[in-house]
């Protein structure tokens, strides 16, 4: 074989494999379109919209699932709080009986030589369990020559005000009324002049 022959072979050589690497190319151009998304950049932009609403969605149950969860915390520290003030309010609303009959014991006691020693020691324990009860949180209300007030006043009856300074206000107090800290646990139960 002479040299132009040979030459003429390696170009149809070359030029074979030029188009089958140009047929391997455009495979693989092929294969690479099938394979991406063939998504437009509306159906893009609106599925980025989606994704922002369910983002602001999931944000703002966050925030009322936060918020909410605040308020149970404070609403039961506040719960706790008042449970601890009134704990014993049974106790010293089954007390103040024992305390009103200590103060009517006084009253009608007579004062004589051969009853000081009892009445001595009727005071020491009805001081004694007045102060006890007040330093758990018991305070007495004082009704006596004020206005009438249903938030802690219970009314028994009316009688005419000895003086006009007494009309419309409370004249006698039949049973003393008491709070526990703030609250009241028993109203006082008054006289009202008319």
């Amino acid at each position: 074989m002479n040299k132009e022959q040979e030459n003429t072979k390696e170009e149809i050589e070359f030029k074979s494999d030029d188009t089958n690497i140009d047929a391997e190319l455009r495979e693989v151009a092929e294969e690479i379109n099938q394979h991406q998304p063939t998504a437009n950049t509306d159906e893009i932009v609106s599925e980025e919209d989606k994704i922002k609403a369910e983002l602001a969605s999931v944000q703002d149950k966050y925030l009322r699932l936060y918020s909410e969860f605040e308020n149970y915390k404070r609403r039961t520290t506040k719960e706790r709080s008042d449970l601890f003030k009134t704990a014993n309010q049974e106790s010293l609303l089954a007390m103040l009986p024992v305390l009103d009959d200590f103060e009517r014991a006084m009253a009608n006691m007579p004062s004589t030589d051969e009853t000081a020693k009892v009445r001595e020691g009727v005071e020491l324990i009805y001081n004694k369990l007045k102060n006890t009860m007040t330093q758990k949180g018991l305070k007495e209300m004082d009704a006596n020559g004020k206005s009438f007030d249903p938030d802690f006043h219970e009314a028994i009856t009316k009688i005419p005000a000895p003086t006009l300074e007494l009309k419309d206000k409370i004249v006698d107090v039949l049973e003393k009324g008491y709070f526990l800290h703030d609250k009241v646990i028993r109203f006082a139960k008054v006289v009202i002049g008319e």
